[in-house]
């Protein structure tokens, strides 16, 4: 691989066994993140794969990238839980396992005897289990299925994207499945730090509900204290103006200006000093109530310029500026590649791990398995530690 931490470390959490049960995508990037920190992580997969090996194109192989980008560093083993005999099989990895991470949908594992409070915590009493789910086991909607789209519609996350006066859109990215994984990798870490203490492992629960009312911020505070609907307004801050996307003389630039300090440097830097002391934008608050007349001052100002050239500029003296760019272009830039934010390894290109640590990095150590590639070494090895 390419990054510089392609040469295996011994990684933080070394020494850390993991049984991944899940699938699709909160549940395998939760397990990513631990495996790219040097966890074991046994990737348990049912006899037909996990459904996203066929999602695509593009397809690396027979395996689809929305596959590869979620599952590296992982051994693959294929056991069909729905055979008691293959769930005597699971319960010999956990014997030796530290966490468990699972989304079936609610009440399977109860179903097939796997179940946390009746018998794994009875039976592994330092296991941590994990759940990702769509929205917990009891309640209005307890047990339900859900998918990372619909519960973006349903939490109000739809409702603030868009442009003004359009409909409702679902964010570009399946932000909640993500913010569920992540969340679920902290809950598991602060589990297990609580086991170093009480010498008993927890349930830990991560759902996307919970999670995407969670990154509502600031529309859900805003509406708290004005009691008000958030409107949607396309790229731009709800709070804070200059906040959006512009345009220039060539190419488009976002704009994040959140200070009056910040405000008094752009209008320095485009040669607009009248615009810093104009009584209508003196201050976030009059500059929110003047956004459109801003808007309008700040593009003539900009038509002289390449978006490129001013980004450069403003970022250069402390004004939050970007252009705004297409994959190709961000992957490509130095500074991710200063940042060693991909991998690759021959057919093999992913995202690195944003999580640095100094002196034990993320490290590539195997690309996404093929199904079932490690169930006879998993296995042997099991049975050799029992």
């Amino acid at each position: 691989m390419t990054t510089p931490a392609s040469t295996p470390t011994p990684g933080s959490l070394r020494g850390l066994r993991v049984v991944d049960l899940s699938r699709v995508l909160g549940g395998p990037y939760c397990t990513q993140i631990l495996a790219d920190h040097g966890a074991e992580v046994i990737k348990v997969e049912p006899p037909g794969g996990d459904e996203t090996r066929s999602w695509g194109p593009p397809f690396d192989g027979d395996t689809a990238a929305y596959f590869q980008g979620v599952n590296r560093n992982k051994l693959g083993v294929v056991l069909n839980l729905t055979q008691p005999a293959e769930r005597e099989r699971l319960f010999t990895l956990l014997e030796t396992a530290d966490v468990l991470v699972e989304n079936f949908k609610i009440g399977t594992l109860e179903r097939w005897g796997l179940g946390y409070d009746a018998v794994l915590s009875m039976r592994f009493p330092r296991l941590v289990h994990c759940r990702v789910s769509g929205f917990g086991a009891d309640g209005p909607l307890g047990a339900l299925p859900g998918y990372d789209a619909a519960v973006q519609a349903l939490t109000g996350l739809m409702s603030v994207n868009g442009e003004t006066g359009g409909p409702p859109l679902r964010l570009g990215v399946p932000i909640v499945d993500l913010v569920t994984g992540l969340n679920a990798a902290i809950g598991i870490l602060m589990a297990l730090r609580e086991r170093e203490t009480s010498g008993r492992g927890q349930f830990v629960e991560s759902t996307l509900f919970d999670c995407a009312l969670s990154i509502l911020h600031p529309h859900s505070v805003n509406y708290f204290y004005s009691g008000k609907e958030p409107q949607r307004s396309g790229s731009a801050h709800p709070n804070i103006t200059p906040y959006d996307m512009f345009h220039t003389g060539r190419g488009d630039i976002f704009l994040a200006v959140g200070n009056n300090t910040q405000f008094a440097a752009l209008c320095r830097l485009i040669e607009a000093p009248h615009l810093a002391d104009d009584p209508r934008f003196a201050e976030n608050r009059l500059r929110n109530q003047h956004r459109d007349a801003l808007r309008a001052e700040l593009e003539r100002c900009f038509a002289t310029w390449d978006g490129q050239d001013l980004a450069d500029t403003l970022m250069r003296h402390g004004v939050p500026c970007a252009p705004v760019l297409g994959l190709g272009a961000a992957f490509a830039h130095p500074h991710t590649a200063h940042r060693a934010m991909k991998v690759e390894q021959g057919a093999y290109h992913a995202v690195a791990s944003p999580i640095k640590l100094s002196r034990t990095p993320a490290s590539y150590r195997s690309a996404p398995p093929a199904l079932g590639e490690h169930t006879a070494q998993v296995f042997g090895k099991a049975t050799d530690q029992a």
